[in-house]
């Protein structure tokens, strides 16, 4: 019988991106992400509701790109190695089709060593609001050109671009994927709900 047993990752706990692929490995069924600095992060599964509207907010990106056949889609469970070092796995990401076809099949099936035109981190309960802006900071860093960090509590959206300061709206506005998503509109209170 296989009983849980929940792991504990010492915060002086540093590897090498070769040692963190062999604790995914060995631990596939959780979400692990790697910082620039060598740090370990363990996620929590997300909650039903934010398990929910994460797959909202993916499905509505997905169905834009497959009548735009733009680029490639990415869910919370993939993991992207960033030009700093780090492995990060947005809740949402997008790639350009020609960025994605610079990558070998072998780069392809690890965590690529690409950062994505787009992402999107949706806020849960038992997030850290300051983590998650230091995260979308470091995306728009390593190149990252658009990205939404969606926080359902307040209702709001902090829309990141480079050299540009981070600007929030409500979600009674309708996001526009601008030139890095051409064409992409998307009404959060479809996800949501009006409040």
């Amino acid at each position: 019988m296989n009983a849980f047993i929940p792991i504990q990752i010492p915060p002086t706990l540093r590897c090498t991106e070769a040692q963190f692929t062999e604790l995914v490995k060995c631990n596939p069924d959780l979400r692990w992400e790697l910082t620039a600095q060598g740090e370990v992060i363990v996620m929590p599964p997300t909650g039903s509701e934010t398990g929910n509207y994460n797959l909202g907010l993916g499905t509505d990106i997905e169905l834009w790109n497959r009548q735009q056949k733009a680029g490639k889609t990415f869910d919370s469970s993939t993991g992207f190695k960033l030009p700093n070092g780090a492995i990060r796995s947005p809740d949402v990401a997008w790639i350009a089709q020609a960025r994605w076809a610079q990558l070998s099949p072998e780069q392809r099936r690890t965590f690529a060593p690409i950062c994505p035109d787009f992402v999107l981190e949706l806020v849960s309960p038992a997030d850290d609001l300051a983590t998650l802006e230091a995260k979308m900071q470091e995306y728009l860093e390593n190149g990252c050109r658009l990205g939404w960090l969606v926080n359902p509590e307040t209702r709001s959206v902090t829309i990141y671009r480079p050299n540009t300061a981070p600007e929030i709206v409500t979600f009674d506005v309708v996001l526009s994927g601008e030139d890095v998503l051409p064409g992409l509109t998307l009404d959060l209170r479809h996800i949501f709900g009006n409040g």
